[in-house]
């Protein structure tokens, strides 16, 4: 799988809402830095995921306007736009904002090593 079916993996298994799917994607050592609390381990990482599928039902994840900045034999790095719809308190919410991937080439698999994501604001 190259870098760029990891990220549509990646965004296919955070629409699942099991953090399973996404755990397989993960590097062991990854880091995410969302606009309000940094994880850096893979159980503070399943929490954030796991709480914020509890906050926003239902929530469909999406990623446009991809670029890939960086593009080599064991790394990639590519910035979206990241579009979130779903229901709070049972209203319909969406919202967007920014996201960073870095991802590394582990054995022949592309496994995600730090997102951060950002209010467009």
């Amino acid at each position: 799988m190259g870098y760029e079916k990891a990220l549509a993996a990646y965004i296919a298994a955070t629409n699942t809402h099991d953090f399973q799917n996404v755990r397989k994607l993960l590097d062991e050592r990854a880091v995410y830095w969302f606009s309000d609390k940094t994880c850096e381990s893979l159980a503070e990482i399943g929490q954030y995921f796991e709480n914020a599928w509890k906050t926003i039902e239902d929530e469909v994840y999406q990623a446009t306007e991809v670029q890939w900045l960086i593009t080599e034999e064991n790394t990639a790095t590519c910035i979206y736009t990241y579009h979130y719809e779903g229901y709070y308190n049972g209203e319909f919410v969406q919202g967007n904002g920014r996201a960073t991937n870095v991802f590394k080439n582990v054995d022949g698999n592309w496994k995600l090593v730090h997102e951060h994501l950002s209010s467009l604001e």
